[in-house]
């Protein structure tokens, strides 16, 4: 592969494995990636899923000789792969791709404060529903992409930390409330939704 291309990648394909060599950064042009971690006794935690728009694999860039987890496609996807040495060229050289990489960043981090905050002060309900309007993109600029492809009760715990049978409870009530609806296509997620987040 060269420097940088674009590689399709099939629903539920490894895209790189945790212990990997940490030598390039992606960009996702089509498609979700789920990002995972297994712990030395054996216990996997999803970290987030990622939409078209997003990069990972970036720790390559701040010395991480490995990958510190997995990154799995979700659906059939199409990524950019950008080795190391290109990306730091780039962000060097390329200033509109710079700021909008460091733009990224920035939203990012600002994301993981709002996470924090979510898990430490709100309920595992609100931050259920919080967790689907973010996945379902509800709110970005032009129109939301409001159907989440397949996920387990069990990831969807894990990323909020409660147990599944907590989040299979509030899924039914969401889905009685007219919140959400589900099969196997996804989740579709309805803006009446933010009633669980702004509700006192």
């Amino acid at each position: 592969m060269s420097a940088r291309g674009s590689k399709s990648f099939a629903k539920t394909q490894t895209i790189f494995t945790q212990g990997d060599a940490a030598d390039s950064v992606f960009y996702i042009q089509e498609g979700n990636i789920r990002l995972s971690v297994v712990s030395k006794s054996g216990k996997e935690a999803t970290l987030g899923i990622l939409n078209a728009g997003d990069f990972f694999g970036e720790g390559s860039l701040a010395g991480q000789p490995l990958r510190m987890g997995s990154a799995t496609a979700m659906t059939a996807c199409t990524l950019l792969r950008i080795d190391k040495k290109s990306m730091m060229h780039a962000l060097q050289h390329e200033h509109k791709f710079s700021d909008v990489f460091v733009t990224y960043l920035l939203a990012r981090n600002i994301r993981y404060e709002e996470d924090l905050v979510d898990q430490l002060f709100n309920s595992s309900e609100r931050r259920l529903a919080r967790l689907l309007l973010l996945l379902a993109r509800f709110g970005k600029e032009g129109i939301p992409e409001t159907l989440i492809p397949k996920i387990s009760q069990q990831t969807l715990a894990e990323m909020i930390g409660t147990t599944r049978s907590r989040v299979s409870f509030f899924m039914n009530r969401f889905r009685q409330l007219g919140f959400v609806e589900y099969d196997e296509n996804g989740i579709q997620v309805h803006g009446s939704l933010l009633n669980v987040i702004l509700h006192d």
